[in-house]
């Protein structure tokens, strides 16, 4: 009601009511989890608060996505390395949207102690990662390739290994992590895109409105046969398809032309396996 008067008084609201969602999911979260993994269900935890998430969003914030998922993938491929583009903190609604049963993020090893979000994250079946003792991507998912195997159970992970803060559709430089754990697993890559929503959630610009995000489920990608070697070229290929694809729902969803990001290399990037950050 004081955007109307005071424009960046929706960003300050909608910003608090996201703040408090996401504390009453958490909380949600270990409390479901705990009860779920006595069930014997643990799988299906982070599937539930997801849920959760989305609909307390919707009522607090009339924020969500929309999901595009003909074929129903996210329904019937499993297990899958599912992977997408990361553009805010609003990705997490995204997950909430759109997380399929039995699968998980994947996490650091070390989060595991860290109280309240390592312990959840270990009761509702989460896929670690230890990079601290590894040289590089490869040797660094062959654990998390063997829990996929034994348990069937999928991973959600963003390639860019970063929030991009975009304007416009773009992509980030992919690191090769998920590539890696899905040529080793031996499982399908299934690509989802996000329309840019910049409209949506700009941060440096103050906005933050109410709206409809369309995502997209794009067909699973096969690796039975790939080896390390391909690992490349199987990066570069789906990054090229994702671009496109979210070029292409921007422009549906924003009825109007969007500028198209200069691709620059291949948008790949090596992985040492060691822990790294940006600013």
């Amino acid at each position: 009601m004081l955007s109307a008067v005071v424009p960046k008084a929706a960003f300050v609201a909608r910003a608090l009511a996201a703040y408090i969602s996401l504390v009453i999911c958490t909380v949600y979260g270990v409390i479901s989890s705990i009860v779920l993994r006595i069930l014997g269900h643990e799988q299906i935890a982070q599937w539930t608060t997801a849920r959760a998430f989305k609909y307390v969003m919707a009522f607090t914030t009339g924020i969500t996505f929309e999901i595009e998922d003909p074929n129903k993938y996210l329904e019937t491929v499993r297990p899958a390395v599912f992977i997408g583009n990361h553009q805010t903190e609003l990705d997490v609604l995204m997950l909430g949207c759109m997380f399929p049963k039995y699968c998980s993020v994947t996490a650091k090893k070390n989060l595991k102690s860290v109280p309240f979000l390592g312990w959840f994250m270990s009761l509702s079946g989460t896929v670690f990662i230890d990079r601290k003792s590894s040289k590089n991507a490869r040797d660094a998912m062959s654990g998390a390739a063997e829990e996929i195997q034994r348990r069937k159970q999928s991973v959600y992970m963003f390639p860019e290994g970063t929030r991009s803060y975009a304007k416009e559709p773009g992509l980030l430089p992919f690191k090769k992590g998920a590539f890696h754990l899905a040529v080793q697993a031996g499982v399908p890559i299934v690509p989802v895109v996000s329309a840019n929503y910049s409209h949506v959630l700009h941060i440096k610009s103050l906005i933050f409105n109410r709206g409809k995000i369309p995502v997209k489920v794009l067909d699973p990608i096969p690796t039975t046969g790939l080896t390390a070697e391909d690992i490349d070229e199987l990066t570069r290929s789906t990054r090229e398809l994702m671009l496109q694809e979210i070029i292409s729902l921007t422009r549906k969803a924003r009825n109007q032309r969007t500028a198209v990001p200069i691709s620059s290399g291949n948008g790949v990037i090596k992985s040492s396996g060691r822990d790294t950050s940006r600013s």
